[in-house]
């Protein structure tokens, strides 16, 4: 058979919360920042006559031949997978054909039902559904609260949208990466917030759009604005492996403001300044060369923030431990996300030594955290590698 094959590899960054968790529930601004921690794909495509998904980090590897696949595609033919709403029609097919209910919250479940949905809707105009193998892994953790779900939509859209020809194959310079214009990035976005939706239900769109976007965003009543100028921050990222639950912790912030509305109110207020006065240093950073005060700042902003969150109720003792920890090492943490557990984020100075986060690691993992030292600040999708052949 004379025709052209496809290989390409595309990665894109997790998330973390710099400031403005809780808050930005009732209306204040949020900064949401890239994780230099990524997901790569591979996509190959072939003509096997089936469809493989490869995902090593949480064990699982399926295939499905095309005749199979070919009944489920989509009524409605004529969206390019670009469309607002999930389309029901192929909800409930995909629902009967992979035996996955609605409101399963299984990872390996949710991951394959958001691959198959955005690969029937972005091939759903195609005479013939393209056989293909998919391969991914990830140096982010699952459930952490960092984003990985939205780095694997946004790694799957760009993939299918780019193998489609929906959006073009940047060229790749030698040992560089590419990236897409700003329209076909927002294709790639509103597909990726698709998988999001099928995995979480009612998502904001910020994870998909960090991912998509790299940088910091900035997130307020529902809209994002990524800051245009940013500074790469070195970080430790510690995840405590105390599980909680989103929903609980956002229902108590609630609570909490319904029962002591005086004093809450202004707590919401504090942490919408320090989210806004973060802003404005990460810019100054940005323009002119970040000096000992520029840190200062942002050390003392991140503690004033993590107290602020403890007087919301979403602290948790290992946050305290690990608040403890880095701090005898002259080091500032705060916790990113819900709280209540998870992850938290320490800020590194540019001279922090390797011997002083070395030791500050060994801390951590004493408690049997996870860390890892990374940047805040990242490039959004990429395209690493794309090879097209006659085979």
């Amino acid at each position: 058979m004379n025709e052209k094959t496809r290989d390409v590899v595309i990665s894109a960054p997790g998330k973390a919360i710099l400031h403005g968790e809780h808050a930005v529930v009732h209306g204040k601004v949020a900064l949401a920042v890239s994780l230099n921690l990524r997901t790569f794909l591979r996509l190959q495509t072939s003509s096997s006559g089936k469809v493989c998904i490869n995902l090593p980090n949480i064990h699982t590897f399926l295939s499905w031949d095309l005749t199979l696949l070919q009944p489920l595609l989509p009524e409605n033919r004529g969206n390019d997978g670009n469309v607002q709403e999930l389309d029901p029609s192929l909800m409930k097919k995909l629902r009967e054909f992979t035996g996955i209910a609605e409101g399963s919250t299984d990872t390996q479940s949710m991951a394959v039902f958001a691959f198959l949905y955005l690969y029937l809707s972005v091939f759903a105009k195609s005479p013939v559904l393209p056989s293909m193998t998919v391969a991914v892994w990830s140096e982010l953790p699952t459930g952490a609260g960092l984003g990985s779900s939205a780095a694997f939509c946004v790694c799957v859209a760009a993939a299918l949208l780019s193998t489609q020809g929906t959006i073009s194959s940047p060229q790749i310079l030698e040992n560089s990466t590419a990236r897409w214009s700003v329209e076909e990035l927002e294709l790639v976005n509103q597909l990726a917030f698709q998988g999001e939706k099928i995995i979480h239900g009612n998502p904001s769109g910020v994870d998909n759009a960090v991912s998509t976007w790299g940088g910091i965003l900035r997130y307020h009543a529902g809209k994002m604005t990524p800051l245009e100028r940013v500074p790469v921050l070195r970080i430790l990222l510690t995840n405590t492996k105390v599980p909680r639950s989103t929903k609980t912790l956002v229902a108590g912030v609630k609570d909490k403001i319904n029962k002591f509305p005086t004093i809450l109110i202004p707590v919401l207020e504090s942490v919408d300044a320090v989210s806004c006065k973060c802003e404005e240093i990460l810019a100054d950073m940005a323009t002119c060369s970040a000096t000992a005060e520029h840190y200062s700042m942002l050390e003392e902003l991140i503690d004033i923030n993590q107290h602020h969150l403890n007087v919301m109720g979403v602290g948790h003792p290992s946050l305290d431990v690990l608040c403890r920890a880095t701090l005898a090492r002259g080091l500032h943490s705060k916790l990113t996300g819900a709280g209540g557990g998870g992850c938290g984020i320490t800020l590194l100075r540019p001279e922090t030594d390797c011997c002083v986060i070395h030791s500050t690691i060994q801390d951590l993992k004493a408690f049997s955290y996870e860390c890892w030292e990374t940047s805040i600040g990242a490039p959004g999708v990429q395209l690493h590698s794309s090879d097209r052949r006659q085979s």
